[in-house]
């Protein structure tokens, strides 16, 4: 894995201080990064298939799924930073998934982003594989 949060290194903020929407903002290209990753390690493809392998990861759909899966192996304070994202209110009306599954993408994004720049990547790794592995 090739993440390495350079904030949880420099004490520049904690990033439990973070509004929840900024922690889903890394958190996406996280979990995105960790997608393209082992989706090219499974093979040279076109770059259109590798495209829309990702897409049916990273959309919201997927990751309300996703969810399901890892929630009961959630540490409290990882659960809750979980539902700080999903309660988050981002204004935005999702296109292709319903509203709770919008809302549970971004918890699990939040989640990722918080992970992330606390300098949990070995527990960003473990959720990530639990993740792909069970879809």
């Amino acid at each position: 894995m090739i993440l390495n949060s350079t904030m949880s290194h420099n004490n520049a903020q904690d990033p439990g201080l973070l509004s929840p929407l900024t922690l889903a903002f890394i958190g996406d290209t996280v979990f995105d990064l960790l997608v393209r990753e082992r989706v090219v390690g499974e093979g040279n493809r076109p770059v259109g298939k590798l495209h829309a392998q990702c897409a049916k990861i990273v959309c919201a759909p997927a990751q309300a799924q996703a969810v399901k899966r890892i929630s009961p192996l959630l540490t409290e304070d990882e659960f809750a930073m979980y539902k700080r994202g999903r309660n988050a209110n981002s204004g935005h009306k999702p296109k292709n998934a319903t509203e709770a599954e919008y809302h549970s993408s971004t918890g699990l994004e939040t989640l990722f982003g918080w992970l992330y720049l606390s300098g949990e990547t070995e527990r960003v790794q473990e959720l990530f594989d639990m993740i792909y592995e069970g879809r």
